[in-house]
């Protein structure tokens, strides 16, 4: 059974004056319509799983092919650097407005995708540092989208700290999905980027939902997804935001009324292992977001397992929401559920 808390911050924040992301879809919208690799995903009705989970419906946001990356951080760095082509292009050059640029970042999983595809659109050159613990099937996919590989550290902290330095020391340009002090205009960049899934399932479904289930790691799609369903919905979805009991860094900082890090073992959901949340989105969940929930490894496999025999393959990190949901997340008979299958199986 997951663990659950009510949020005692929600409505005002914890950080009322600080930085919030953008809500508002409409200018990553206009972007991606120059993209001809952009098209909508679909929102699928789930009645098997609404029956399994005891609840009246689910709504399930399929972004395992959102732009052929198969994840919906197809959405998020790429938006960040075409936003800065769009603002540096002379007349419509954009495939070599970016040229001479050098975009670095840390990655455990689809962010760094997202960071080469994006690089190798506008003419920039992509540096992923990935830990040792990657496997070396993922960075042959960095390396097919034009990014150069660096291994640095056993786990992805080491490898963010040793992004962090080769960008001071060589110029490039840090691409993060997570934000901190004195580092938030890319961040919120890329979390815009994912508004577009919410504006998405917000003009696809039927009748709004009564709960939002949204997986985290670091917290940057639960917070837009978040931000985007308050504009669309005002306060009548209850949203619970979902974590694994491995890295509880957003539901131990809402305990602590500030940001925390956290520590623990390994997490089989490898994109939502992170073990510090970013400051962004957690001043924007504090205030958006309604309960914070966590699962167990083991009820993660168990959901991934459900979702695959109903022929919904994904894993653990792209399905937690559900898994919570499956592993008895109690939300009643009448509840209309949102959720979000955020990348596709790790063989497909």
């Amino acid at each position: 059974m997951p663990i659950i808390i009510d949020n005692p911050w929600r409505g005002d924040g914890l950080d009322p004056e600080g930085v919030q992301p953008i809500a508002d879809a409409s200018g990553v919208a206009r972007l991606l319509a120059q993209c001809p690799a952009h098209r909508e995903t679909p929102l699928r009705a789930a009645p098997e799983i609404a029956q399994l989970a005891r609840v009246g419906k689910v709504w399930i946001k399929d972004e395992r092919e959102r732009m052929g990356l198969g994840s919906f951080k197809a959405l998020g760095a790429v938006h960040a650097i075409a936003r800065e082509a769009a603002a540096r292009a002379e007349g419509d050059d954009l495939q070599t407005a970016l040229a001479g640029e050098t975009y670095v970042a840390a990655s455990a999983g689809n962010h760094g995708l997202s960071v080469a595809a994006g690089a190798r659109i506008f003419g920039a050159r992509a540096i992923i540092y990935l830990a040792e613990t990657v496997p070396a099937a993922f960075a042959a996919r960095l390396e097919a989208r034009g990014a150069e590989v660096v291994r640095a550290g056993a786990e992805y902290q080491a490898s963010m700290e040793a992004a962090e330095a080769a960008a001071a020391e060589n110029g490039w340009t840090l691409l993060s999905d997570s934000s901190w002090e004195g580092y938030v205009d890319l961040p919120l960049r890329v979390m815009e980027g994912y508004t577009q899934l919410a504006a998405e399932a917000v003009a696809q479904i039927d009748a709004p939902p009564t709960h939002i289930l949204l997986q985290a790691g670091v917290g940057g799609l639960a917070a837009a997804v978040a931000a985007h369903a308050r504009l669309a919905w005002g306060d009548g979805p209850e949203i619970i935001v979902v974590e694994p009991d491995a890295a509880p860094a957003l539901i131990e900082s809402i305990r602590a009324g500030h940001l925390v890090s956290t520590e623990g073992p390994v997490s089989a959901m490898g994109r939502l292992d992170c073990k510090t949340p970013s400051m962004v989105a957690l001043a924007s969940l504090s205030r958006d977001a309604d309960r914070f929930a966590t699962i167990t490894e083991a009820e993660a496999q168990s959901g991934v397992d459900i979702l695959a025999e109903h022929g919904l393959a994904t894993t653990p990190s792209g399905g937690a929401g559900l898994a919570a949901l499956l592993a008895g997340l109690s939300l009643g008979p009448e509840a209309r559920v949102l959720a979000i299958l955020s990348e596709g199986p790790e063989d497909g």
